[in-house]
């Protein structure tokens, strides 16, 4: 069976011009390293940082695909009333050029529709649907995968489109095959686990096989809506997609000892020594840090130096977009005293090392031994007390997790239940850069977009009372541009002044090398 009956897109009457796609500085790039490096050979980290543009009315339109556990576990405790509440709130915040597909499964896999446009009538349909689920049955989460994907893949309007699938269980997989094992290609997978009783290292698998999927613990069943309304503000603020960054360094002035960026897949060229991050797609202000780092040789003399250069390309609405490359020019000097390591790298370092002992402390909590466990997080809580700028939220925020991990290492019973799962989501959260729901979802809020923040309200308000519709996301849209007037064309007029900025400095670097 073939899933190529996707609706057609129709133009809604009334629905007025359709704004125009503006592709250049859709994404910025910052750099940020020292300026003046000593004349022996050194080494020179630099941080580059990508954010996305804080405009997206001119988004593609995403077909979603819901893929939702119907098991027999699924009547316990009220959850299935839990997430026919949250899938009402996203079928209510998608707009006419989305598209929803509802697959569900416990023994097997069913669609319930194929790719449908969201409009009145069909909103109503897809109301109904979600109000008559029903739950029996095993939990066959490779089925329930398979059939989202081949939703996705068997679609014949495709272009210019941007995709994902939201995929919620609250069991461990006891029919069926390894969902863990499944190929899902270029498609963005999130996993959500829902509830006490889900078993988070298959759900983590399957997010961590999609090049920018994320996996959200949900134990707290009254946090559904919320979570899968983050994941949604995302989705729905695609900026960009197949995101790039290709560093290069210059021959005889540096090589590249090693690039930090997550999880995320890079690739080599032998020849050239240059690196390609692969990242896929990038939300509104949603941001990506890399750090470099460098191995500069030593020199005979003072003189500039130009010791990477930096380029990125994506696309948007199927149209490619390359940026003109930029360098990193340092100077050689011959000075008793350098410069300190800037606070924004040293801040990327903190993040980085927190990420790094909580992996390491699970490992230890996998392995029974739960108090060399708490003794790292002890350990890396104490290393944020002697961060340079305890004060900055990204500091407070790396404290409020440990403090939340620590209260779920309490006993082995505890981190099986509660904590493994904090932590696969943790983990998926800095490794992806990404936000991914776990513990506190209003208090831990680290890689939040702002319109994460906004549907995190909108969604608590429809949990209260889900006969008042929240806002549409072209109402959002609306009352963002109300905000920032100029956003349409902030990105552009950045990568502009951006380009005249850096032809200047070539013009001032060569002048630096004739003296």
């Amino acid at each position: 069976m073939t899933f190529n009956d996707d609706e057609q897109l129709v133009t809604p009457p009334n629905s007025g011009p359709q704004p125009t796609p503006i592709i250049q500085g859709r994404a910025q790039l910052v750099s940020i390293n020292k300026s003046t490096v000593p004349l022996e050979e050194t080494k020179l980290r630099v941080l580059l940082e990508i954010t996305g543009g804080d405009y997206s009315s001119d988004r593609p339109g995403l077909d979603l695909v819901a893929v939702l556990d119907v098991s027999g576990s699924m009547n316990d405790d009220g959850k299935l009333a839990k997430v026919k509440t949250a899938m009402l709130f996203v079928i209510k915040k998608l707009s006419p050029i989305d598209r929803l597909s509802i697959v569900t499964f416990s023994k097997e896999a069913k669609r319930l529709c194929p790719l449908r446009q969201i409009t009145e009538n069909s909103q109503k349909d897809l109301e109904n649907l979600v109000n008559e689920l029903k739950a029996d049955g095993a939990t066959n989460i490779s089925a329930g995968l398979q059939t989202g994907l081949k939703v996705i893949n068997d679609r014949h309007i495709t272009g210019g489109r941007s995709v994902g699938i939201m995929l919620m269980s609250d069991g461990e997989q006891n029919a069926g095959g390894d969902a863990a094992q499944v190929p899902v290609g270029n498609v963005p997978v999130h996993t959500f686990g829902f509830g006490i009783s889900h078993e988070p290292t298959v759900l983590k698998a399957i997010a961590d096989n999609s090049i920018e999927g994320t996996f959200s613990e949900v134990q707290n069943i009254d946090n559904l809506s919320i979570a899968f309304s983050q994941c949604l503000a995302g989705l729905l603020t695609r900026v960009v997609e197949d995101l790039k960054l290709i560093l290069t360094p210059y021959e005889d002035e540096s090589t590249i000892e090693q690039v930090i960026a997550g999880n995320y897949p890079q690739s080599k060229d032998d020849a050239t020594g240059s690196v390609t991050v692969t990242f896929g797609g990038l939300y509104a202000k949603e941001v990506r840090k890399v750090i470099v780092d460098l191995l500069l040789p030593a020199v005979s003399k003072e003189r500039g130096s130009d010791v990477l250069e930096i380029g990125f390309s994506y696309s948007f609405r199927g149209r490619f977009f390359e940026a003109p490359p930029a360098t990193i020019t340092v100077r050689r000097t011959g000075a008793s005293t350098y410069e300190q390591e800037r606070p924004e790298v040293r801040n990327e370092e903190t993040r980085l090392q927190t990420a790094s002992m909580i992996k390491e402390a699970k490992v230890m909590a996998d392995d029974n031994k739960l108090d060399d466990a708490r003794d790292k997080v002890v350990e890396a809580q104490n290393s944020l007390e002697d961060a340079d700028d305890a004060s900055n939220p990204l500091i407070e925020m790396l404290k409020s997790e440990l403090q939340q991990l620590l209260k779920l290492m309490k006993s082995e019973e505890i981190y099986k239940k509660h904590g493994r799962p904090f932590v696969f989501s943790s983990e998926t959260c800095h490794y992806r850069q990404r936000f991914a729901s776990r513990g506190d979802i209003e208090g831990l809020r680290l890689f939040a977009t702002p319109r994460m923040d906004t549907y995190l309200e909108q969604a608590k308000s429809f949990d209260e009372d889900p006969s008042k519709p929240p806002p549409s996301v072209d109402e959002d849209e609306k009352k963002e541009m109300a905000a920032n007037p100029l956003a349409p064309i902030a990105g552009a007029l950045i990568f502009y002044i951006n380009s005249a900025i850096q032809s200047l400095q070539a013009i001032e670097n060569i002048i630096k090398r004739g003296l």
